[in-house]
């Protein structure tokens, strides 16, 4: 049996070969707490866009039995019953909460558990303890999600309201009560559009005529998402090993790197973009901006060559020492606020040299609000980048990863949705432990709840 702490995921099939089996938890309080114990079903949008997926007390069973609450025994306060080979296809993400009904808050909880049980025994265990919380009513103790496979994450993060918030958050509906979108996290407030961001359209409009309908296209995938008018800065991270050549030949980094342009004059309103590149070495390369973005990729690999390595660590540390000069880029183990986070793209077609630089690179990195989008192309195996996605001992999960076969074999609408598969969860997750607009919070994990998201 394993024994995971807050934040680590991992592979189902690496805890259990089993597709059916039972989860149990467990929570210990003060006399007078009465607690509720649910498993929402929500799809790929972490919505729950079919209501029979969401099951507690007055609904035990989904339609075709994949998921039931068979109550109390063996230790645990509820037990579910899972078997994923009957869970529609529909449902990608079974998320366990307990919320407190009445009186008293989580931490006035002693201890808790979530863990998970196959017909040889117990696999996986989280704890949790009531000092681990604030003042909320209800805490998501863990997940069950699908991401290339079946994974598991231990979550044990707080969220302010009770059930009806947590139902809410999902986008399900109460009687008598209309749907509403997620609170905004403490001290902020709903971003409206800057005579800026106006500005900058007309810009593009008279500039750039052809990137805007990558702009209207990021701004769909936005909308999706609920960032339509979010801020960030933007950085795009390429890879100049010799390998990349035929993509660079080809225009096909240079149409990439637009499209990455577009995403940033949605996030920053001065229409620019931050360039680094990586091979043996790593390269702070200026801007791309809508003034100077045609040919400016070309223009790059003339200036600096391609290079005969792989090295992330090197580029990581430049990048982070560039947002983050205080950290020079070196070891962080105290979590620092910024007013904007730093959205990292990271293109690659091979593994690095630098493996354990680079693990330790992501780990120091997960103090800081960058979000690291990892995106590999070709054929190859990229178990290095999926390691860096899933790994374990990081202050948050700050990354994700996908691949594909070339960056143009994917469109534009495709590309945005999938740069914001686990973002809008990040941002959710670092503004909850006080890493942007606030106050980094330590141990207390007050306010609004997020979770790493997909890993």
């Amino acid at each position: 049996m394993k024994e995971f702490v807050r934040g680590q995921k991992g592979r189902l099939s690496d805890l259990t070969p089993a597709e059916a089996f039972r989860v149990g938890v467990d929570i210990q309080g003060t006399a007078s707490q009465v607690f509720d114990i649910s498993c929402f079903g929500v799809d790929q949008d972490d919505r729950l866009s079919d209501d029979r997926y969401f099951i507690f007390y007055n609904q035990k069973t989904s339609p075709e039995g994949a998921l039931k609450a068979t109550g109390p025994g063996e230790g645990d306060r509820e037990s579910f019953e899972v078997d994923l080979s009957r869970l529609p296809s529909t449902i990608r993400r079974l998320v366990f909460t307990i919320t407190v009904d009445g009186p008293g808050v989580m931490k006035d909880v002693s201890s808790g558990h979530l863990r998970i049980v196959d017909s040889l025994g117990e696999v996986v265990r989280f704890r949790f303890r009531g000092e681990d919380f604030g003042e909320e009513k209800a805490v998501v103790a863990g997940e069950i999600y699908f991401k290339e496979a079946w994974r598991f994450g231990a979550v044990g993060q707080g969220f302010k309201g009770g059930l009806s918030a947590l139902l809410k958050h999902f986008g399900g509906e109460e009687i008598d009560a209309p749907p509403s979108s997620p609170a905004p996290s403490r001290g902020s407030a709903p971003p409206v559009p800057s005579s800026s961001s106006v500005d900058l359209e007309k810009r593009i409009e008279k500039e750039a005529p052809q990137l805007v309908s990558l702009v209207k296209q990021a701004t769909v995938s936005l909308k999706k998402v609920g960032l339509e008018d979010h801020r960030a800065k933007v950085a795009l991270c390429l890879d100049i090993s010799g390998s990349m050549s035929p993509l660079y030949a080809s225009g096909t980094i240079q149409s990439f790197a637009e499209r990455i342009l577009a995403l940033g004059c949605k996030f920053d309103d001065d229409g620019s973009i931050d360039i680094f590149l990586f091979g043996k070495n790593a390269h702070e390369a200026g801007e791309m901006t809508i003034g100077n973005f045609k040919g400016r990729v070309d223009r790059l690999i003339r200036k600096y060559g391609l290079e005969g390595s792989t090295f992330y660590g090197k580029v990581m540390s430049l990048i982070r020492k560039f947002y983050f000069p205080d950290g020079k880029g070196k070891e962080r183990a105290e979590p620092v606020s910024s007013d904007l986070p730093v959205y990292v793209m990271f293109l690659t077609d091979g593994e690095t040299f630098d493996g354990e630089v680079a693990e330790q690179q992501m780990r120091w990195a997960s103090f800081e609000p960058v979000f690291w989008q990892f995106m590999a192309v070709g054929k190859g195996r990229f178990g290095f980048l999926e390691k860096l996605d899933t790994m374990g001992g990081r202050f948050v999960d700050n990354a994700n990863f996908f691949n594909v076969d070339r960056p143009d074999a994917v469109s534009d609408d495709q590309l945005y949705d999938l740069l914001m598969a686990e973002y809008p969860d990040w941002l959710k997750l670092v503004r909850s432990k006080g890493l942007l607009g606030g106050k980094p919070q330590g141990k207390k994990k007050g306010g609004w709840f997020s979770w790493g998201g997909k890993s």
